[in-house]
């Protein structure tokens, strides 16, 4: 039955049995437990069409395999302006949860796939892009999650795959038989894993002929025998079990990763989509980490958005908005949030086809936007806290303000400007501690360095792409030296 709405959704997920551990204990309600609970309600969000302006033409797409109506998260972009729309969903999105809305992996995974098993299947033989086509069905149909995992742990960095002391510490195939393979190995930094349906596996970089057994893509169900999911920490993440929203700051919606063990789990031949051709696996990298570099030119512009209304609503109430420095801030704030939205728009209008028909991102400048992305984040961060003052991260607590005898100085004494509600400062200061320090800088910040690959990961693809000696050769021209 094909999810529809916010309340499907999370429904849908107290259908999944899955082991997953947390705090070093298993935990059986995935769903309703306080310290994952805001992440899910983080992609309930993408079911919800929503009263923004245009929001229906930028959450739903035509596919183009059926036909029908679907979300876009599950789209094969056929031009331009789905490439654009891309983006302006996932800043809607953002700037409805401030956190990250875990869907785009999943997206950004079968876009990257379309086209590379379409030049897999021309170049070898092989039957992969049918596969992955029937399979996209099978997830528009039902409008699953999807979770797009393509990070190992790595080991030992100075080595490449086949030279790990323990070979699983890449995800590969340990067997072979008629009807599939069976695979070995961990996938980190997850996020969104506990809250898909389905995990969509991809090489974490380009293998070489004696690494074949790492070059596999596949597709389970994230309910599958042999699967575990250790979520990891966040900043704060224990505040959400102290029945304080107040001090938790978006009580709302965040975000949760998870370290996804695959221990021998077993993949039906139809759900494959990579299998040792390893001639093909640094494509599925390059493409994948061009759309989700892509994709940051959005989500975090969204998130960005919140915080400059974070920072003048805080100046507001300090009685500070008229400051020309604090002006000056804020402006700055804008000018970084929306350089990194033209870089996102950028890639997409610029995109073209590949021999597949699906349309891929300007790779050159999917690579500069989330190379921006990586610094001004943290400049925004930065002058947030600023204009909001040290008070950020020196409030009292929840607790302390429904003590009756010490909650008549905290409310004399954390006054703000114009009469405004000492409860309001507050609320706004704690959420600003959130998404600097707390929980959901883990989201808007340190994801924003790794995600879709490291700051140098984003250099060495500028400096491939860039076309020096074309360049060399205009400034000679100009020079005239012959």
């Amino acid at each position: 039955m094909k999810i529809k709405t916010p309340e499907a959704y999370l429904e849908s997920l107290r259908g999944l049995p899955r082991t997953v551990y947390l705090l070093g204990e298993r935990i059986e309600d995935t769903v309703d437990h306080p310290m994952v609970r805001p992440s899910a309600n983080a992609v309930a969000e993408t079911f919800d069409p929503g009263e923004e302006p245009g929001a229906e033409e930028l959450l739903f797409a035509t596919s183009h395999l059926t036909g029908e109506r679907i979300s876009r998260f599950t789209h094969i972009h056929q031009g331009t302006d789905d490439l654009v729309n891309k983006v302006l969903m996932q800043r809607m999105l953002g700037r409805r949860t401030s956190t990250c809305f875990q869907r785009c992996v999943g997206m950004d995974g079968f876009n990257a796939l379309y086209s590379v098993t379409y030049e897999c299947d021309q170049k070898h033989g092989t039957e992969y892009h049918e596969r992955l086509a029937d399979y996209l069905r099978y997830v528009q149909d039902e409008n699953l999650v999807v979770e797009g995992a393509m990070t190992d742990v790595k080991g030992d960095r100075a080595l490449r795959p086949g030279e790990q002391l323990d070979p699983d510490l890449f995800v590969r195939v340990v067997d072979r038989t008629p009807d599939g393979i069976l695979v070995r190995g961990a996938k980190a930094h997850q996020t969104g894993a506990l809250n898909s349906h389905e995990i969509l596996v991809m090489p974490t970089t380009a293998m070489r002929e004696d690494e074949a057994e790492y070059a596999v893509s596949f597709a389970v169900p994230a309910d599958e025998k042999g699967i575990t999911f250790i979520l990891g920490r966040q900043p704060s993440d224990t505040r959400k079990l102290e029945d304080s929203p107040l001090d938790v700051g978006n009580p709302t919606y965040g975000s949760q990763e998870a370290l996804v063990v695959f221990d021998d789990v077993f993949v039906p031949n139809e759900r494959v989509f990579m299998c040792g051709e390893h001639q093909e696996s640094g494509k599925v990298v390059e493409r994948f980490a061009a759309f989700h570099r892509q994709s940051y030119g959005g989500c975090k512009v969204g998130v960005g958005d919140v915080l400059i209304g974070a920072a003048q609503l805080i100046a507001d109430y300090q009685g500070v908005a008229r400051a020309s420095h604090v002006r000056d801030k804020i402006t700055e704030m804008i000018h970084l949030n929306e350089t990194l939205f033209c870089c996102g728009i950028a890639c997409s209008a610029r995109g073209a086809a590949t021999p597949s028909g699906a349309y891929m991102v300007d790779t050159l400048l999917a690579n500069v936007c989330k190379l921006n992305v990586t610094r001004f984040p943290f400049e925004i961060a930065r002058l947030l806290q600023d204009i909001a003052g040290g008070i950020v991260v020196t409030m009292p607590s929840e607790k302390d303000f429904e003590n009756a005898e010490i909650a008549p100085y905290l409310e004399k004494y954390l006054k703000s400007a114009g009469g405004v509600p000492t409860m309001d400062r507050i609320k706004i200061l704690k959420f600003i501690e959130n998404m600097t320090v707390g929980c959901g800088a883990a989201a808007y910040l340190t994801e924003s360095i790794h995600g879709a690959g490291s700051p140098q990961a984003q250099r060495i693809m500028i400096s491939r792409l860039a076309d020096i000696p074309e360049k060399v050769e205009l400034a000679k021209r100009i020079a005239r030296i012959e």
